[in-house]
């Protein structure tokens, strides 16, 4: 989240005041680089929130700066966000675009962070963003887009890429804009990565039916490889989903609180397997029972329950594999790195599909979305011999119930889903299995 000084803690940063300043509540700008450094030194990246969207129009804050209206619109049409109430900068302006890029550098050079996360691009990139007719100014060519913010973005790519190649520019961006992490040179913004907004919404609403009715919403899970190679994207289970009332992952889920966990394991389950770079808000790996707030701690509690602990487990476990198995990331953004086995079995309510790399074994993921245990399941796979089960999130050691295949599973030469070699497989309830061919 961002920490670019802001007046007003329930903004939670996303009204920032200093663009070149951490913010105080966590101490010094020397402590803050200290910070960064043991991350890495641990192996963790660090990637910050920036948000050149909008800024507050605090007296003290870049409002009037000079008396006139030096960094933002003097038109209300132009420059006041009024989902927010914040103003809106002027990228048509040199001096402005220099000062928020030299921001962005600022913060990567100066304090070696590994990339930047822009907030609200959508609201950059139109002028008519969240605006009635009459409320908003086209551009010189009477249309919505807002083409000094889309050059300000393509300028701002290109410096980082110039000066900070190894830094991640990622885009929040909840519209269908083309491009968005194609290179500016080809008429793209840029951005190494797209937060996939529309994976997000369709994946939450189908796990938030009672699974009797999943039969008839397998289009949510399937509908984002549709267009899943348009754009670099990033998975996001971020803080907006749960805020405002909309509670947190574990209370959207159906059934008692066994099944909830169990649905919990298998979705995230399911994000690490599909293509994608992956986020989970914080709280989201202990199975958070109340919506975040930014006035509360974390439910570390949940770590000394059994099943809370469980998902804590689950996610470990799943980290685990997906830096021990190329398969699973090194061709998110390739066709042949993913590959449908199961995708239409509407009467079990079953998904199974396989993550490929060239020169990396197999990782064959397979999707029960029932509480109904499936005995003698078959299923395709590319090779004979054994496949070992290497994630299952019904294991009793994350609170499921424990039904497993007993470590491996023996192909047959009988033909399926256009292989000839498959497995007949025990499918556990509300879960979902990763397996790999033996000796791979």
């Amino acid at each position: 989240m961002p920490i670019t000084e802001y007046p007003f803690s329930g903004s939670w940063g996303y009204q920032p005041l200093s663009m070149y300043a951490p913010t105080s509540r966590h101490g010094t700008p020397a402590e803050f680089a200290h910070f960064i450094d043991r991350c890495h030194q641990a192996g963790i990246g660090v990637i910050m929130d920036w948000v050149p969207a909008h800024f507050p129009a605090d007296a003290h804050g870049l409002a009037l700066f000079d008396g006139t209206h030096l960094y933002e619109h003097s038109d209300p049409r132009e420059g006041y966000h009024q989902d927010w109430h914040t103003l809106i900068y002027n990228f048509g302006r040199t001096e402005v675009r220099n000062f928020l890029t030299g921001s962005a550098l600022y913060w990567l050079r100066n304090f070696h962070l590994d990339g930047l996360r822009v907030d609200a691009v959508a609201s950059m990139l139109y002028r008519d963003y969240s605006r009635k007719d009459g409320e908003w100014c086209p551009n010189i060519y009477g249309g919505r887009e807002n083409l000094e913010a889309v050059g300000f973005m393509r300028e701002l790519s290109g410096i980082i890429r110039d000066y900070c190649r190894d830094a991640a520019l990622i885009a929040e961006e909840s519209t269908a804009w083309p491009g968005v992490t194609a290179p500016a040179e080809v008429g793209g913004l840029g951005f190494r990565f797209k937060w996939n907004m529309g994976w997000m919404h369709d994946t939450l609403r189908y796990m938030q039916h009672d699974p009797l009715w999943r039969c008839h919403h397998g289009s949510d899970i399937t509908f984002g490889m549709v267009y899943a190679y348009t754009e670099h994207f990033v998975l996001p289970l971020s803080h907006d989903e749960v805020v405002h009332g909309k509670g947190s992952l574990l209370s959207r889920m159906p059934g008692d609180d066994w099944q909830r966990h169990a649905n919990l394991r298998a979705y995230y389950a399911l994000m690490w397997a599909y293509p994608g770079k992956k986020l989970l808000f914080m709280g989201g790996e202990l199975a958070q029972w109340e919506e975040w707030h930014n006035d509360r701690e974390l439910a570390w509690h949940r770590l000394h329950d059994d099943l809370g602990r469980g998902v804590h487990d689950t996610l470990q476990s799943l980290n685990r594999i997906y830096r021990q198995e190329p398969a699973l990331s090194a061709h998110d953004y390739a066709h042949d790195g993913f590959r449908w086995v199961i995708a239409d079995d509407t009467t079990n309510t079953v998904f199974a599909w396989l993550r490929q790399a060239p020169g990396a074994s197999p990782v064959l993921v397979v999707c029960n979305m029932t509480p109904a245990v499936q005995h003698g399941y078959r299923i395709g796979v590319p090779t004979g011999g054994a496949w070992v089960e290497r994630v299952n999130t019904d294991e009793k050691r994350y609170g499921g119930s424990g039904i497993t295949n007993e470590g491996f599973i023996q192909t047959r030469e009988e033909s399926s889903h256009g292989m000839e070699h498959s497995l007949a497989l025990t499918l556990p309830p509300l879960a979902v299995l990763y397996l790999t061919p033996k000796g791979s």
